[in-house]
């Protein structure tokens, strides 16, 4: 699935949409991004409906636009099926959507933008041995659950992200609140400089807090990371 578009001549209207689960039942969800300057104050409130929250939006074309989601002014989330995701200075990512001036540009973009992505998980998945042995808690330390939990509700923990500690086998929060800042940050080495930069510091005891459904102390947390743009 990917973010809806509906092109014109000179505009295109593109239907925002963050799954409820996404929210830890929040009941006030904006969207904000650089198509109103990163305004909170001016950001676009996002209507709820049975499964999801939605926001249409009209953006000129030529360009991509970074945004991201806030939840209840406090806790900020990445879009699940954005275009592509970029690095802050903050060490999260922000969603990022393609508006561009055609239809066959942005799609040959996207597929390239999936085959990096397909890449990347291949390759931390085969080195992925070599990632635990430099690991300071030993790779049995790890759960092995059929499970999986949304790791996305980490702050810092994008969807790129998860997919790389998902074929490490870090599948929920209990196992990414066993695993040691070495591992993490051994695993987001080996998938390259794209993801090196990223800090997992706290990722372990937010997962933690998470496991234990944590989610008012989790999120109150979250907003003093100034994981937001």
């Amino acid at each position: 699935m990917s973010l809806k578009k509906k092109f014109s001549d000179a505009k295109c209207r593109v239907t925002f949409t963050l799954p409820k689960e996404a929210t830890m039942g929040a009941s006030d969800v904006k969207l904000v991004g650089e198509f109103n300057k990163w305004n909170v104050n001016n950001a676009i409130k996002m209507k709820p409906g049975k499964t999801n929250f939605e926001a249409i939006v009209d953006l000129p074309v030529g360009r991509d636009y970074q945004f991201r989601y806030l939840i209840n002014d406090s806790v900020w989330e990445n879009d699940w099926n954005a275009d592509n995701y970029v690095a802050t200075p903050f060490g999260v990512d922000n969603s990022v959507v393609y508006v561009r001036e055609t239809m066959a540009g942005r799609t040959s973009i996207a597929k390239s933008i999936k085959n990096a992505t397909k890449t990347v998980a291949k390759k931390a998945s085969t080195k992925k041995s070599a990632a635990a042995k430099k690991a300071t808690t030993p790779k049995s330390k790890v759960a092995k659950t059929s499970s999986k939990d949304n790791l996305k509700k980490i702050e810092g923990v994008g969807p790129k992200i998860e997919k790389l500690m998902n074929a490490a086998g870090i599948m929920t929060w209990t196992d990414l609140s066993k695993t040691k800042v070495a591992t993490l940050k051994n695993i987001l080495a080996e998938a390259g400089p794209r993801f090196k930069m990223h800090n997992p510091t706290t990722w372990a005891k937010q997962a933690k807090m998470a496991a234990k459904g944590d989610w008012d102390g989790l999120a109150k947390w979250q907003a003093e990371l100034n994981g937001g743009k």
